[in-house]
């Protein structure tokens, strides 16, 4: 998908009209319009704003990645990132463990 297309499926998912997409991003409802048509594109400026505005990260945005990252998720990505290598290793092998337990739920 294109920027366009990626800022309209999210928009229209998160039920916000393109005027208030532009409010929260600094910009106009009808910039919004002529990037979601692919007329334009936004600066990196605008990029961030939009993505924030989305709760999104810019390389989902973007499409870069197909993984949506949320500011929520984001942060606690970060606050493992800072943490010692003792540390990583629990979270990840809990991390591990609750996922194999969904995952055979799900069977």
């Amino acid at each position: 998908m294109t920027l366009g297309q990626n800022i309209t499926t999210l928009r229209k998912a998160k039920k916000i009209s393109q005027g208030e997409l532009g409010r929260l991003a600094d910009t106009s409802g009808d910039l919004i319009g002529r990037y979601e048509r692919d007329e334009v594109k936004p600066s990196i400026e605008v990029i961030i704003k939009i993505a924030d505005a989305l709760n999104v990260s810019i390389d989902y945005l973007v499409g870069k990645s197909s993984f949506e990252l949320d500011k929520d998720m984001l942060k606690r990505l970060e606050d493992v990132s800072k943490m010692d290598v003792k540390e990583k290793e629990y979270i990840f092998y809990t991390l591990d463990a609750m996922i194999k337990s969904i995952k055979l739920k799900n069977l």
